[in-house]
Protein backbone atom coordinates (compact mmCIF):
# COMPACT_ATOMS: atom_id res chain seq x y z
CA UNK A 1 0.00 0.00 0.00
CA UNK A 2 1.54 3.36 -0.95
CA UNK A 3 1.94 6.03 1.65
CA UNK A 4 -0.74 8.15 -0.41
CA UNK A 5 -3.60 5.09 -0.12
CA UNK A 6 -2.78 4.72 4.03
CA UNK A 7 -3.18 8.47 4.71
CA UNK A 8 -6.60 8.13 2.59
CA UNK A 9 -7.34 5.02 4.81
CA UNK A 10 -6.28 6.52 7.85
CA UNK A 11 -8.77 9.82 7.07
CA UNK A 12 -11.60 7.73 6.31
CA UNK A 13 -11.41 6.05 9.90
CA UNK A 14 -10.95 8.66 11.71
CA UNK A 15 -14.14 10.47 10.02
CA UNK A 16 -16.09 7.54 11.23
CA UNK A 17 -14.92 7.44 14.61
CA UNK A 18 -15.58 11.30 14.81
CA UNK A 19 -19.22 10.51 12.95
CA UNK A 20 -20.20 7.97 15.06
CA UNK A 21 -19.03 9.68 18.67
CA UNK A 22 -21.19 12.77 17.45
CA UNK A 23 -24.45 10.73 16.59
CA UNK A 24 -27.45 11.22 18.85
CA UNK A 25 -28.51 7.66 20.37
CA UNK A 26 -31.60 7.55 18.88
CA UNK A 27 -29.55 7.25 15.35
CA UNK A 28 -27.12 4.80 16.78
CA UNK A 29 -27.83 1.43 14.33
CA UNK A 30 -27.67 -1.96 16.03
CA UNK A 31 -26.67 -4.94 14.41
CA UNK A 32 -29.67 -7.61 14.27
CA UNK A 33 -28.38 -10.99 16.89
CA UNK A 34 -29.31 -14.31 15.77
CA UNK A 35 -32.18 -15.25 17.31
CA UNK A 36 -31.92 -17.83 20.04
CA UNK A 37 -32.95 -21.87 19.48
CA UNK A 38 -35.61 -22.93 21.26
CA UNK A 39 -35.75 -26.78 21.84
CA UNK A 40 -39.84 -27.77 22.54
CA UNK A 41 -40.70 -31.45 23.46
CA UNK A 42 -44.37 -32.28 21.99
CA UNK A 43 -44.21 -29.68 20.10
CA UNK A 44 -47.05 -30.81 17.48
CA UNK A 45 -49.60 -31.40 20.42
CA UNK A 46 -52.14 -29.20 21.17
CA UNK A 47 -50.62 -26.96 24.00
CA UNK A 48 -47.12 -27.80 22.48
CA UNK A 49 -47.81 -26.14 18.61
CA UNK A 50 -49.71 -22.66 20.23
CA UNK A 51 -46.84 -22.49 22.15
CA UNK A 52 -44.69 -22.84 19.24
CA UNK A 53 -46.85 -20.49 17.04
CA UNK A 54 -46.17 -17.98 19.59
CA UNK A 55 -42.66 -18.46 20.01
CA UNK A 56 -41.88 -17.98 16.01
CA UNK A 57 -44.01 -14.86 16.57
CA UNK A 58 -41.94 -13.62 18.75
CA UNK A 59 -38.81 -14.15 16.90
CA UNK A 60 -36.79 -17.17 18.47
CA UNK A 61 -35.45 -19.85 16.35
CA UNK A 62 -37.68 -23.82 17.33
CA UNK A 63 -36.51 -27.04 16.89
CA UNK A 64 -39.37 -29.26 17.08
CA UNK A 65 -39.24 -33.19 18.39
CA UNK A 66 -42.36 -35.58 18.76
CA UNK A 67 -43.48 -38.85 18.52
CA UNK A 68 -46.68 -38.32 16.99
CA UNK A 69 -48.48 -39.89 19.93
CA UNK A 70 -51.04 -36.63 19.91
CA UNK A 71 -50.58 -35.44 16.30
CA UNK A 72 -51.78 -36.61 13.07
CA UNK A 73 -48.95 -37.29 10.07
CA UNK A 74 -49.13 -35.28 6.94
CA UNK A 75 -49.49 -37.02 4.10
CA UNK A 76 -46.98 -35.06 1.41
CA UNK A 77 -44.56 -33.95 4.75
CA UNK A 78 -42.42 -35.62 7.65
CA UNK A 79 -43.54 -32.90 9.65
CA UNK A 80 -47.35 -32.84 11.87
CA UNK A 81 -50.35 -31.18 9.57
CA UNK A 82 -49.81 -29.17 12.98
CA UNK A 83 -46.78 -27.57 12.44
CA UNK A 84 -47.41 -26.88 8.83
CA UNK A 85 -50.17 -25.19 9.53
CA UNK A 86 -48.02 -23.17 12.84
CA UNK A 87 -45.56 -22.62 10.11
CA UNK A 88 -47.92 -21.04 7.53
CA UNK A 89 -49.72 -19.18 10.12
CA UNK A 90 -46.30 -17.70 11.49
CA UNK A 91 -44.59 -17.21 7.97
CA UNK A 92 -41.63 -19.51 9.18
CA UNK A 93 -40.15 -22.74 9.75
CA UNK A 94 -39.47 -25.02 11.88
CA UNK A 95 -36.77 -28.26 12.19
CA UNK A 96 -38.22 -30.93 13.32
CA UNK A 97 -37.37 -34.45 14.33
CA UNK A 98 -39.66 -37.48 14.65
CA UNK A 99 -38.38 -38.83 18.20
CA UNK A 100 -39.21 -40.55 21.16
CA UNK A 101 -37.75 -39.19 24.66
CA UNK A 102 -37.03 -42.61 25.78
CA UNK A 103 -34.56 -42.98 22.54
CA UNK A 104 -31.66 -41.57 24.29
CA UNK A 105 -29.48 -41.51 21.62
CA UNK A 106 -31.84 -40.51 18.85
CA UNK A 107 -32.45 -37.59 21.50
CA UNK A 108 -28.87 -36.51 21.71
CA UNK A 109 -28.28 -36.57 17.89
CA UNK A 110 -30.61 -33.85 18.21
CA UNK A 111 -28.59 -31.46 21.00
CA UNK A 112 -25.11 -32.18 18.48
CA UNK A 113 -27.02 -30.58 15.78
CA UNK A 114 -28.31 -27.46 17.68
CA UNK A 115 -27.24 -24.87 19.53
CA UNK A 116 -29.86 -24.86 22.46
CA UNK A 117 -30.55 -22.22 24.56
CA UNK A 118 -33.39 -23.64 26.26
CA UNK A 119 -36.01 -26.75 26.81
CA UNK A 120 -39.52 -26.40 26.70
CA UNK A 121 -40.80 -29.93 27.68
CA UNK A 122 -44.93 -30.46 26.74
CA UNK A 123 -44.25 -34.22 25.79
CA UNK A 124 -46.51 -36.22 28.22
CA UNK A 125 -49.12 -38.77 28.39
CA UNK A 126 -51.88 -36.74 30.07
CA UNK A 127 -55.42 -38.09 30.25
CA UNK A 128 -56.32 -38.50 33.88
CA UNK A 129 -59.15 -41.83 33.54
CA UNK A 130 -56.21 -42.98 31.33
CA UNK A 131 -53.77 -42.70 33.81
CA UNK A 132 -55.41 -44.80 36.80
CA UNK A 133 -55.90 -47.62 34.15
CA UNK A 134 -52.02 -47.76 32.45
CA UNK A 135 -50.22 -46.29 35.30
CA UNK A 136 -46.82 -47.94 34.27
CA UNK A 137 -47.39 -46.20 30.93
CA UNK A 138 -47.79 -42.75 32.52
CA UNK A 139 -44.74 -43.71 35.19
CA UNK A 140 -42.66 -44.61 32.12
CA UNK A 141 -43.18 -42.11 29.30
CA UNK A 142 -43.91 -39.11 31.93
CA UNK A 143 -40.99 -39.69 34.52
CA UNK A 144 -38.71 -41.68 32.99
CA UNK A 145 -38.86 -39.75 29.30
CA UNK A 146 -38.03 -36.13 31.32
CA UNK A 147 -35.07 -37.80 33.53
CA UNK A 148 -33.60 -38.69 30.23
CA UNK A 149 -34.42 -34.98 28.73
CA UNK A 150 -32.58 -33.97 31.77
CA UNK A 151 -29.32 -35.88 31.29
CA UNK A 152 -28.74 -35.21 27.79
CA UNK A 153 -29.47 -31.51 28.32
CA UNK A 154 -26.81 -32.19 31.30
CA UNK A 155 -24.09 -33.41 29.17
CA UNK A 156 -24.86 -30.14 26.37
CA UNK A 157 -24.39 -28.08 28.85
CA UNK A 158 -28.35 -26.92 28.08
CA UNK A 159 -29.39 -25.69 31.87
CA UNK A 160 -32.84 -23.63 30.93
CA UNK A 161 -35.89 -25.58 31.39
CA UNK A 162 -39.57 -24.74 31.60
CA UNK A 163 -41.72 -27.96 32.26
CA UNK A 164 -45.23 -28.33 31.36
CA UNK A 165 -47.00 -28.93 34.81
CA UNK A 166 -50.35 -29.29 35.72
CA UNK A 167 -52.78 -28.26 38.87
CA UNK A 168 -53.19 -31.97 39.56
CA UNK A 169 -49.57 -31.68 41.13
CA UNK A 170 -51.69 -30.02 43.89
CA UNK A 171 -54.47 -32.86 44.36
CA UNK A 172 -57.62 -32.29 46.60
CA UNK A 173 -57.67 -28.78 47.97
CA UNK A 174 -56.87 -28.01 51.29
CA UNK A 175 -57.44 -24.39 50.26
CA UNK A 176 -58.57 -22.72 47.36
CA UNK A 177 -57.88 -20.81 44.92
CA UNK A 178 -54.66 -22.67 44.33
CA UNK A 179 -51.04 -20.84 44.71
CA UNK A 180 -47.88 -22.14 44.62
CA UNK A 181 -47.85 -22.60 48.30
CA UNK A 182 -50.22 -25.05 48.24
CA UNK A 183 -48.87 -28.65 49.28
CA UNK A 184 -48.58 -30.64 46.54
CA UNK A 185 -47.97 -34.42 46.20
CA UNK A 186 -50.13 -35.27 49.45
CA UNK A 187 -53.10 -35.59 47.74
CA UNK A 188 -52.39 -36.59 44.45
CA UNK A 189 -55.52 -38.50 43.27
CA UNK A 190 -54.31 -40.33 39.80
CA UNK A 191 -51.20 -41.11 38.24
CA UNK A 192 -50.77 -38.27 35.83
CA UNK A 193 -50.90 -36.07 38.78
CA UNK A 194 -48.17 -38.17 40.12
CA UNK A 195 -46.11 -38.24 37.37
CA UNK A 196 -46.01 -34.51 36.97
CA UNK A 197 -45.06 -33.89 40.95
CA UNK A 198 -42.50 -36.64 41.01
CA UNK A 199 -40.96 -34.85 37.88
CA UNK A 200 -41.42 -31.44 40.13
CA UNK A 201 -39.93 -33.21 42.99
CA UNK A 202 -36.65 -33.88 40.83
CA UNK A 203 -36.09 -30.89 39.24
CA UNK A 204 -36.29 -29.08 42.50
CA UNK A 205 -33.60 -31.76 43.67
CA UNK A 206 -31.40 -30.93 40.85
CA UNK A 207 -31.44 -26.99 40.45
CA UNK A 208 -30.43 -27.41 44.41
CA UNK A 209 -27.69 -29.78 43.57
CA UNK A 210 -26.59 -27.88 40.61
CA UNK A 211 -26.79 -23.69 40.83
CA UNK A 212 -26.18 -23.27 37.73
CA UNK A 213 -29.89 -24.82 36.37
CA UNK A 214 -32.69 -22.23 35.78
CA UNK A 215 -35.73 -24.13 36.23
CA UNK A 216 -39.61 -23.12 35.60
CA UNK A 217 -42.47 -25.57 35.86
CA UNK A 218 -45.34 -23.74 34.98
CA UNK A 219 -48.99 -25.16 36.91
CA UNK A 220 -51.28 -24.60 34.68
CA UNK A 221 -55.25 -25.12 34.52
CA UNK A 222 -57.28 -26.23 31.84
CA UNK A 223 -56.35 -25.54 28.33
CA UNK A 224 -58.96 -24.78 25.96
CA UNK A 225 -59.88 -23.07 22.65
CA UNK A 226 -57.98 -22.50 19.86
CA UNK A 227 -56.00 -19.80 17.47
CA UNK A 228 -58.14 -17.40 16.09
CA UNK A 229 -57.63 -18.79 12.60
CA UNK A 230 -59.17 -21.86 13.43
CA UNK A 231 -56.31 -22.85 11.59
CA UNK A 232 -55.00 -24.99 14.90
CA UNK A 233 -56.20 -26.42 17.96
CA UNK A 234 -57.21 -29.34 20.06
CA UNK A 235 -57.47 -32.51 18.44
CA UNK A 236 -57.88 -35.91 20.57
CA UNK A 237 -57.15 -39.29 19.17
CA UNK A 238 -60.27 -41.38 19.66
CA UNK A 239 -62.84 -40.68 22.64
CA UNK A 240 -61.96 -36.80 23.61
CA UNK A 241 -60.99 -37.08 27.39
CA UNK A 242 -61.60 -33.20 28.31
CA UNK A 243 -64.51 -31.35 28.63
CA UNK A 244 -64.20 -28.81 25.18
CA UNK A 245 -63.17 -31.25 23.00
CA UNK A 246 -65.92 -33.34 23.63
CA UNK A 247 -68.63 -30.80 23.50
CA UNK A 248 -67.56 -29.23 19.94
CA UNK A 249 -67.96 -32.97 18.64
CA UNK A 250 -71.13 -33.22 20.32
CA UNK A 251 -71.86 -30.01 18.56
CA UNK A 252 -70.45 -31.23 14.93
CA UNK A 253 -72.19 -34.31 15.61
CA UNK A 254 -69.34 -36.60 15.53
CA UNK A 255 -70.50 -37.88 19.16
CA UNK A 256 -74.47 -38.38 19.87
CA UNK A 257 -74.27 -36.81 24.01
CA UNK A 258 -71.58 -35.28 26.03
CA UNK A 259 -71.10 -37.24 29.20
CA UNK A 260 -71.09 -35.40 32.60
CA UNK A 261 -68.94 -37.17 35.55
CA UNK A 262 -71.29 -36.57 38.10
CA UNK A 263 -73.85 -34.05 39.04
CA UNK A 264 -73.12 -34.90 43.20
CA UNK A 265 -70.53 -32.52 43.88
CA UNK A 266 -70.59 -29.50 46.36
CA UNK A 267 -70.78 -27.14 43.67
CA UNK A 268 -72.91 -24.30 42.42
CA UNK A 269 -75.35 -27.22 39.94
CA UNK A 270 -73.64 -30.55 41.29
CA UNK A 271 -70.94 -30.47 38.05
CA UNK A 272 -67.40 -30.32 38.41
CA UNK A 273 -65.89 -26.55 38.41
CA UNK A 274 -62.80 -26.07 36.43
CA UNK A 275 -60.32 -23.48 36.03
CA UNK A 276 -60.15 -22.67 31.91
CA UNK A 277 -57.24 -21.02 29.90
CA UNK A 278 -57.64 -19.60 26.32
CA UNK A 279 -54.61 -21.42 25.03
CA UNK A 280 -53.27 -18.44 23.05
CA UNK A 281 -52.91 -16.90 26.87
CA UNK A 282 -51.34 -19.77 27.90
CA UNK A 283 -48.72 -20.03 24.70
CA UNK A 284 -47.89 -16.38 25.29
CA UNK A 285 -47.21 -17.53 29.06
CA UNK A 286 -44.57 -19.31 28.08
CA UNK A 287 -42.77 -16.76 26.39
CA UNK A 288 -42.69 -14.64 29.52
CA UNK A 289 -41.42 -17.98 31.49
CA UNK A 290 -38.68 -17.80 28.53
CA UNK A 291 -37.88 -14.43 28.94
CA UNK A 292 -37.11 -14.07 32.40
CA UNK A 293 -34.81 -17.55 31.68
CA UNK A 294 -32.77 -15.89 29.06
CA UNK A 295 -32.28 -12.57 31.18
CA UNK A 296 -31.49 -14.66 34.66
CA UNK A 297 -28.51 -16.56 34.99
CA UNK A 298 -28.63 -19.40 37.93
CA UNK A 299 -32.40 -19.00 38.34
CA UNK A 300 -33.09 -21.59 40.30
CA UNK A 301 -36.38 -23.95 40.27
CA UNK A 302 -39.37 -21.91 39.98
CA UNK A 303 -43.23 -22.54 40.07
CA UNK A 304 -46.04 -20.75 38.45
CA UNK A 305 -49.84 -21.01 37.88
CA UNK A 306 -51.43 -19.86 34.74
CA UNK A 307 -55.01 -19.77 34.74
CA UNK A 308 -57.72 -17.50 35.19
CA UNK A 309 -58.56 -17.29 38.50
CA UNK A 310 -62.56 -17.92 37.69
CA UNK A 311 -63.50 -21.49 38.11
CA UNK A 312 -66.80 -22.59 35.67
CA UNK A 313 -68.79 -25.65 36.18
CA UNK A 314 -69.47 -28.16 33.65
CA UNK A 315 -72.86 -27.50 33.18
CA UNK A 316 -72.13 -23.55 32.58
CA UNK A 317 -69.39 -24.17 30.32
CA UNK A 318 -71.70 -26.18 28.09
CA UNK A 319 -74.35 -23.31 28.27
CA UNK A 320 -71.71 -21.04 26.98
CA UNK A 321 -70.40 -23.24 24.39
CA UNK A 322 -74.53 -23.21 23.31
CA UNK A 323 -74.25 -19.95 22.60
CA UNK A 324 -70.96 -19.57 20.84
CA UNK A 325 -72.06 -22.48 18.38
CA UNK A 326 -75.68 -22.13 18.12
CA UNK A 327 -76.31 -25.53 18.50
CA UNK A 328 -78.04 -27.69 21.30
CA UNK A 329 -75.66 -29.99 23.17
CA UNK A 330 -77.61 -32.84 23.90
CA UNK A 331 -75.70 -34.81 27.68
CA UNK A 332 -76.04 -37.34 29.99
CA UNK A 333 -75.44 -37.41 33.67
CA UNK A 334 -73.14 -40.42 34.56
CA UNK A 335 -70.81 -42.07 37.36
CA UNK A 336 -68.00 -39.55 38.45
CA UNK A 337 -64.55 -40.81 37.40
CA UNK A 338 -61.67 -42.20 39.52
CA UNK A 339 -59.55 -39.58 40.39
CA UNK A 340 -61.48 -36.58 39.32
CA UNK A 341 -62.03 -33.71 42.34
CA UNK A 342 -65.27 -31.33 42.72
CA UNK A 343 -63.56 -27.92 42.28
CA UNK A 344 -59.86 -26.38 40.81
CA UNK A 345 -58.84 -23.07 40.28
CA UNK A 346 -55.89 -20.91 40.74
CA UNK A 347 -54.88 -17.82 42.05
CA UNK A 348 -52.47 -16.37 38.92
CA UNK A 349 -51.04 -13.30 40.99
CA UNK A 350 -47.73 -14.24 40.99
CA UNK A 351 -47.28 -14.90 37.54
CA UNK A 352 -48.40 -11.61 36.67
CA UNK A 353 -46.21 -9.95 39.81
CA UNK A 354 -43.17 -11.88 38.35
CA UNK A 355 -43.83 -13.05 34.68
CA UNK A 356 -45.35 -9.63 33.52
CA UNK A 357 -48.43 -12.08 32.52
CA UNK A 358 -51.93 -12.52 33.05
CA UNK A 359 -55.09 -14.03 31.09
CA UNK A 360 -56.70 -11.90 28.46
CA UNK A 361 -59.77 -13.94 27.21
CA UNK A 362 -62.72 -14.81 29.11
CA UNK A 363 -65.06 -18.45 28.64
CA UNK A 364 -67.04 -16.71 25.84
CA UNK A 365 -63.98 -16.14 23.70
CA UNK A 366 -62.35 -19.49 24.62
CA UNK A 367 -65.76 -21.46 23.18
CA UNK A 368 -66.10 -19.06 20.12
CA UNK A 369 -62.58 -20.02 18.97
CA UNK A 370 -63.22 -23.53 19.65
CA UNK A 371 -65.83 -23.83 17.70
CA UNK A 372 -64.23 -21.72 14.58
CA UNK A 373 -61.48 -24.90 15.02
CA UNK A 374 -63.83 -27.71 14.96
CA UNK A 375 -66.51 -26.53 12.41
CA UNK A 376 -63.27 -25.65 9.93
CA UNK A 377 -62.06 -28.85 11.01
CA UNK A 378 -65.04 -31.26 11.93
CA UNK A 379 -62.65 -34.42 11.72
CA UNK A 380 -59.56 -32.32 13.57
CA UNK A 381 -56.39 -32.20 11.44
CA UNK A 382 -57.75 -34.93 8.96
CA UNK A 383 -60.50 -33.10 7.74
Amino acid sequence: MTPVSLRYLNYVLLCIVVLYSVLPDFMVIEMPQASKVVLVTGGAGYVGSHAVLSLLEHGYQVVVVDNFINACKAKNSPKPVSLLRVEELAGKGTTFYNVDLLNREALTEVFRKHQIECVIHFAALKAVGESCQIPLTYYQNNVSGSIILLEVMKAHNVRRFIYSSSSTVYGTPEFLPFTEAHPTGRNCTNPYGKSKYFVEEIMKDLAASDLSWSIVSLRYFNPVGAHESGQIGEDPVGIPNNLMPYIAQVATGRIASLQVFGNDYDTIDGTGVRDYIHIVDLAVGHVSALEKLLSNDALGFKVYNLGTGTGYSVLQVVKAFEEASNKTIPYKIVPRRPGDIASSYCDASLAKKELGWEAKFGLKKMCEDMWKWQSQNPKGYES
